[in-house]
């Protein structure tokens, strides 16, 4: 973004002593002051000219030359905002931190089951062509996900902001596809918790049909008996079938870790979620300032 700032205006000039007009600025720069007239601060303008035809004048810059350098800085040095992925499986915690991230650093959160779901309601091409294969009970191949996962991390908002890839990609195809056209993280977040936590978490898990709190029989109970009474559970949350999710996830994150090793991140997700969050939060509070150093360094 440009940050010209200009201190001499052009009603100054004169027939007699017309300055040179300063050379176009670069994009952050500070025009220097020349030798014309003597500005005072107005409230009707940022400088009011009390310029004399009969005498020159010397040119004074109400802001020092530390503050407009400093000012160049401040504009020059806008760090690149952060790409960030996060996997976890089922119960880690994932939706939590999340939430916690997006938060703190106000990042365009993308889930691709979201993003598929708001792609069919809103009638899109994408969601015209992904409704086609789950009317006919067939899962969504995975170049139409690609392309709406590329098309929003395209949107500005995710440009300027940065982003969270939430629970994508789940295999190497997909992560090799993102690569292809140009979506590459500054980190990947892996929640690690042991597998006998996670079915327990899973299987203790139970759904108000009439809030739709989630509730957990061990960790969050419901706060009265008229609550739990009406308490289901999903036909899922077995610990039969959350073992088989388990696996199937195991089978993905190990596919895509191999195409991200050197910049993940493995968070113990076992502990509460504020020390979760912790973890997550120093990685990306000094990821967030190596980007601020680099940034100046290449501006200085």
């Amino acid at each position: 973004m440009a940050c010209h700032v200009n201190l001499v205006p052009q009603s100054m000039a004169t027939a007699s002593a017309k300055p040179k007009a300063p050379p176009p600025p670069a994009a952050c720069s500070i025009s220097k002051p020349f030798i014309s007239a003597k500005l005072v601060h107005s409230s009707q303008s940022s400088f009011v000219s009390t310029f004399s035809p009969s005498r020159p004048q010397t040119l004074t810059p109400l802001r020092s030359s530390r503050a407009m350098t400093d000012l160049a800085v401040r504009c020059a040095s806008k760090a690149e905002p952060l790409r960030i992925m996060i996997s976890g499986a089922p119960a880690s915690g994932k939706g939590t931190q999340c939430e916690l991230i997006t938060q703190k650093y106000d990042l365009v959160h993308v889930a691709a089951g979201d993003l598929l779901r708001a792609e069919i309601a809103s009638g899109s091409e994408n969601g015209k062509r992904a409704r086609a294969y789950m009317d006919k009970g067939q899962l969504v191949p995975d170049e139409i996900v690609v392309m709406m996962v590329k098309e929003r991390l395209l949107q500005p908002d995710s440009q300027e902001k940065g982003w969270l890839l939430d629970g994508y990609p789940r295999s190497s195809s997909q992560a090799i596809a993102l690569k292809e056209f140009g979506f590459e993280p500054d980190l990947f977040i892996l929640l690690d918790v042991p597998e006998e936590i996670l079915v327990d978490r899973v299987v203790g898990r139970r759904l108000d049909p009439v809030t739709g709190k989630i509730y957990h029989l061990k960790y969050s109970p419901p706060e009265t008996p008229e609550i739990a009474a009406r308490l289901t559970q999903r036909f899922d949350d077995t610990e039969e079938k959350v073992k088989l999710r388990l696996h199937t996830h195991h089978q993905n994150v190990e596919a895509v870790l191999s195409l991200y090793e050197d910049i993940t991140l493995k968070v113990d997700g076992s502990v509460t979620k504020d020390d979760v969050f912790a973890q997550i939060d120093g990685a990306l509070a000094k990821l967030l300032e190596k980007k601020r150093a680099t940034t100046e360094s290449l501006a200085a």
